[in-house]
C-alpha cells in the first residue's frame, strides 16, 4: 500500500457525498453518546414509578419509559454501549480473521485447504444460535458481549483476507523477502498484512455495523446487558410491550438511531471499497 495509493483512495472517498454524510452521522452519534450524558445529566439507575410512561415534554424531550427513566438519556447510554460493543467486536473479529486468513493464504496447499474447511464448517452453523448459547453462560457486559461477538465473527474477514493474500503472494516483493531469508511470520507481519490493509479497513466498517445489529438482536431477545445497563436492542424490546398503549416514543427514536448508525457505517464501507477499487485499477 503506497502513499500515492492512499492519497488516491482518500481523494476518491472525499468526493463521495454519501460517505461524507455517513462520517458526519457517525461523528454526531459519537458526540451524542459519549459527551451527551455529561451535558444532559439524567438518573439511569433509580426507578421512578411516578414518572412512568410520561409523553415528551420540556422536562423529558423524548418522554420516559415504564421504569421512569428519561428516554433521551437512555438512548445516549444505550448508544454508547452499542457503539463500544460494535467497535470492540469488529476490531477483534478483524484481527483474528486477518491473521488466520493471511496464514492460510501464505501456506497454501493442504494446510490452506484444511484451514478453510474449518471456516466453512463454522460458517454452516447459524451464527445467532452459537452466540445465544454462549451468551447464556456468561454475565452480559460490554466486554463479554464484545468478546463473544468478535470470537464468532472472524470467519468472513478470514476468507476476504485469504483471497487477497493469494493474489499478493505471487508478487515480486514476497519472492524477494523469501530469497533474503525472511521467515513466514515476518512476511505476514511486514509485507502481506500491510498490503492487504485496504481490505482490512473496509471490512472493519461492515463488521461494526453487523456487530451493532447483532448486539441489538441479543438485547431484543433478552440477552443484552445486565440491568441497569442498557443498549438499543433492550430499549426496543421494552418499548414493544407498551407500543399498543400509545407510547410511540419508546420505539421510534431509538429505532431511528439504530437505522441511521448502521446505514452510516455501511455508506462509509461502500465508499471505502469503491475508493480502493479505483486505486487498484490504476496501472
Amino acid at each position: 500500500m503506497t502513499t500515492s495509493g492512499w492519497r488516491l483512495a482518500v481523494r476518491s472517498f472525499a468526493q463521495n457525498r454519501l460517505a461524507v454524510a455517513g462520517l458526519g452521522v457517525i461523528a454526531l452519534f459519537a458526540l451524542l453518546c459519549f459527551a451527551g450524558p455529561h451535558l444532559y445529566v439524567t438518573d439511569q439507575t433509580s426507578v421512578d414509578p411516578v414518572a412512568s410512561l410520561l409523553p415528551p415534554s420540556m422536562e423529558h424531550p423524548l418522554g420516559t419509559d415504564a421504569q421512569g427513566f428519561d428516554v433521551l438519556g437512555r438512548i445516549m447510554e444505550g448508544g454508547r454501549a452499542s457503539l463500544q460493543i460494535g467497535l470492540f467486536a469488529a476490531l477483534l473479529a478483524t484481527a483474528i480473521g486477518t491473521l488466520y486468513g493471511t496464514a492460510a493464504g501464505l501456506a497454501g496447499g493442504l494446510v490452506d485447504g484444511v484451514m478453510m474447511r474449518v471456516v466453512d464448517v463454522m460458517l454452516s452453523i447459524p451464527f445467532l444460535f452459537i452466540v445465544l448459547i454462549v451468551a447464556t453462560r456468561f454475565s452480559s457486559s460490554v466486554l463479554s458481549l464484545s468478546l463473544i461477538l468478535g470470537a464468532f465473527s472472524w470467519l468472513a474477514p478470514a476468507r476476504l483476507v485469504r483471497a487477497e493474500v493469494l493474489a499478493l503472494r505471487s508478487r515480486g516483493f514476497v519472492a524477494a523477502a523469501t530469497v533474503m531469508g525472511a521467515t513466514k511470520p515476518r512476511i505476514i507481519v511486514r509485507h502481506l498484512i500491510p498490503n492487504a490493509m485496504g481490505v482490512v479497513v473496509v471490512n472493519i466498517t461492515f463488521q461494526v455495523a453487523d456487530a451493532i445489529i447483532a448486539v441489538s438482536l441479543l438485547g431484543f431477545l433478552g440477552f443484552g446487558l445486565n440491568y441497569p445497563a442498557v443498549e438499543w436492542g433492550t430499549q426496543l424490546s421494552d418499548g414493544v410491550t407498551h407500543l399498543l398503549e400509545g407510547a410511540w416514543w419508546l420505539i421510534y427514536p431509538v429505532g431511528g438511531c439504530l437505522v441511521l448508525v448502521v446505514m452510516a457505517f455501511n455508506f462509509v464501507g461502500d465508499a471505502l471499497r469503491d475508493s480502493i477499487d479505483v486505486r487498484l485499477r490504476r496501472p
